[in-house]
């Protein structure tokens, strides 16, 4: 029996190492943690009898959100591909046009793409951060594409390669300085996808407002959720003016007509969303507060076993440990889904990294550089127990 196929002695010793952090019973992958001023809000919402897209809680969710990023604006919308697809149309994304991204990237990020009847082209990541390879990029675009007019051009199919979106994987922020120079010098406009980095810095920036437009998700698995939703950062007042006019159906303010103006969205975030919201980024200190615990506690557990890493803050970074993950040393990566069995048989919910996206059938003709990081980090890469109430609640 080889090396790799006899390690029932590694996986026996994640399980035990994951349990040991997180106590016994069945434990989710990562579940929203309700302990504020969540029904009070609600109820004040249901009182108002403005749970639609127009209330008090909208304005003042967005408000909170522009203060907590520092961005100058904050649109909240129905959720995170919502406002990736509206950002990626106003940084000027058109039908034919060519937008980078990281194919290992949860599917919504190219869903975003080819919603505005753009082509996804995938490019690969670095180990370090999990997402854009930066240094790797610009090798890629160096041969591969050619400045015609201002426009970056791939030479193979002839496309303009407009954007690029780097995505911020389980709230690791990526190397953005190096992400920036590669767009300044091929012309392309930055679209941040900072759906899993709510809390996450980069050398004491929040994530999603280095980018013309950023964007947010607050889905039931995020550090904090609204239940559904979603959120465009931007520093430029007039995108932000036209964001929230494309997302309220590109409606023409007046007392009682309905006046649109261009082709919009029905994507408003709810008044009774936002009051959940509200609540929970009146938490959020405590819960990064309470994931950073979480991750040295698995570190420390997690440390005899030299076949695994777990993933830390990439240096000069704050992370906000979205979801804690292990990644398999290239030897041991046939465990991978034996790991997987064993501890979700076990109840513990773990998860594999998301199918890279090139390989999903509706973007496998999709243009791509080589992605040999990002199909090794396939692979490897495993997501462990993340919740905050795993340290705010004492499990028996």
């Amino acid at each position: 029996m080889n090396a790799v196929a006899d390690r029932s002695g590694l996986v026996e010793e994640i399980v035990t190492a994951i349990r040991a952090t997180v106590g016994s019973g069945p434990v989710g992958l990562h579940e929203p943690y309700f302990a504020g001023n969540e029904w009070a809000y609600l109820k004040e919402c249901l009182d108002s009898t403005f749970v639609s897209s127009v209330g008090a809680f909208v304005d003042r969710f967005e408000c909170d959100i522009a203060a907590y990023t520092g961005a100058k604006h904050a649109i909240a919308v129905a959720n995170g591909t919502a406002a990736l697809q509206v950002a990626l149309q106003l940084a000027g994304v058109r039908a034919g046009d060519e937008v980078l991204v990281p194919a290992l990237t949860f599917v919504a990020t190219s869903n975003a793409v080819a919603y505005c009847g753009a082509v996804p082209h995938f490019v690969d990541s670095e180990e370090r951060t999990l997402g854009i390879n930066s240094v790797a990029l610009r090798e890629y675009l160096n041969s591969s594409t050619e400045m015609s007019a201002g426009v970056c051009v791939n030479r193979q199919t002839g496309r303009a390669i407009r954007a690029v979106v780097p995505m911020h994987v389980f709230g690791h922020p990526l190397d953005i300085d190096g992400l920036l120079g590669v767009a300044r010098d091929f012309r392309l406009v930055v679209v941040e996808d900072a759906a899993e980095s709510l809390g996450s810095s980069y050398h004491g920036r929040h994530t999603g407002t280095f980018g013309l437009l950023g964007t947010l998700s607050f889905n039931g698995n995020k550090t904090i959720t609204t239940g559904g939703g979603g959120a465009i950062l931007t520093d430029d007042r007039r995108l932000a003016r036209h964001a929230k006019h494309l997302t309220t159906t590109a409606k023409l303010k007046h007392r009682w007509e309905f006046g649109h103006d261009e082709l919009g969205y029905n994507y408003r975030l709810p008044n009774l969303n936002a009051a959940l919201g509200c609540a929970q980024l009146e938490q959020l200190p405590r819960l990064l507060d309470a994931k950073r615990r979480l991750f040295e506690r698995y570190s420390a557990a997690f440390a005899p076993i030299a076949e695994v890493r777990l993933m830390a803050e990439p240096d000069g970074s704050r992370s906000n440990y979205w979801l804690q993950t292990l990644i398999l040393a290239p030897a041991v990566a046939g465990v991978r889904d034996s790991v997987l069995a064993a501890t979700n048989d076990a109840g513990l919910m773990t998860r594999p990294v998301w199918n890279l996206n090139h390989r999903l059938p509706m973007f496998k003709a999709s243009p791509r550089m080589p992605l040999a990081i990002a199909e090794s980090l396939e692979k490897r890469v495993i997501n462990i127990p993340s919740s905050a109430q795993l340290v705010l609640e004492t499990r028996q």
